[in-house]
């Protein structure tokens, strides 16, 4: 039996954004050989079939624009809910979701709010966009931040499959630390990372962050500088609604002003899906 293709998941809203993510999807689609699917939620089941139809016309202007054939879902009920149960069905086989957003200007960061609870609910990771990208065969560098949290463990394991299949090179970016307790921390995942990507023959290298303050600036900074195609970073470990007013730590990085896409894997996601891609 002819093994069922994995898929990309575009969140879709008809809007430039999610139409920017779309044009990530196809360009990641392209080299993974996966399909892509739109994925449309509508408040009321009243609402469907003329979003079925807008869906129809949206299907047919990509083929007609982009040269690129497309599946869709339209369904009904709470985004947060909806998006994260697609995307973890093994039957719908979604290896991980790209969606657009806006910046952090003024009421959009009730947008950025929103993406964070979206990404939160979900068992596969995000990438999160703003521009369209940029016209280049491969997402050449990747940006790898390490601290001392357990969970960068499990991120590793997505580097490895992205500096597979994408050719890319996984930037290590140490986080400064001076307690010793927590500086043993970073350098056990730190030296983790590296024998892994070296047993997988993935490029890299390593850079430390020299100031000590906040760290998600200094990533931004270090990312810019060497023109990052994406950062990849996970989600605090257990969100609460304070996270969603205030802005966790990750609501930073996500609506970024450099526009840098960012992968973001939640503690919780599920390793059966690439763990194959930690040994070689």
């Amino acid at each position: 039996m002819e093994e069922k293709k994995k898929s990309i998941m575009v969140t879709w809203d008809f809007s430039t954004v999610s139409y920017n993510a779309l044009k990530h999807a196809i360009k990641m689609a392209h080299i993974l050989k996966y399909k892509i699917v739109l994925f449309h939620i509508v408040d009321d089941a009243s609402e469907e079939e003329a979003a079925l139809k807008k869906m129809e016309s949206a299907v047919e202007e990509i083929k007609k624009d982009l040269g690129e054939e497309v599946d869709s879902y339209v369904n009904h009920g709470k985004i947060f809910k909806e998006i994260s149960d697609y995307a973890s069905k093994e039957e719908n086989n979604v290896n991980f979701v790209v969606m657009g957003t806006h910046g952090m200007k003024g009421r959009q960061k009730l947008f950025g709010s929103w993406a964070l609870k979206v990404i939160a609910g979900s068992e596969v990771p995000f990438i999160v966009v703003q521009n369209a990208p940029p016209d280049k065969d491969r997402y050449s560098d990747i940006v790898f931040p390490i601290d001392f949290k357990s969970e960068n463990k499990e991120k590793l394991q997505w580097a490895i499959f992205l500096g597979k299949y994408l050719n890319s090179k996984i930037h290590l970016y140490k986080a400064p630390v001076s307690d010793k307790a927590l500086q043993k921390k970073v350098n056990i995942n730190l030296n983790f990372a590296i024998r892994f990507l070296i047993q997988n023959n993935i490029d890299y290298e390593i850079h430390t962050s020299v100031k000590s303050g906040n760290f998600q600036k200094e990533i931004l900074s270090f990312s810019k500088r060497i023109k990052a195609d994406l950062i990849m970073i996970t989600t605090t470990k257990h969100i609460t609604k304070f996270d969603y007013i205030f802005g966790a730590k990750e609501q930073y990085l996500l609506s970024n002003n450099e526009k840098i896409p960012v992968m973001c894997v939640n503690p919780k996601s599920n390793f059966a899906k690439v763990s194959q891609f930690m040994y070689g």
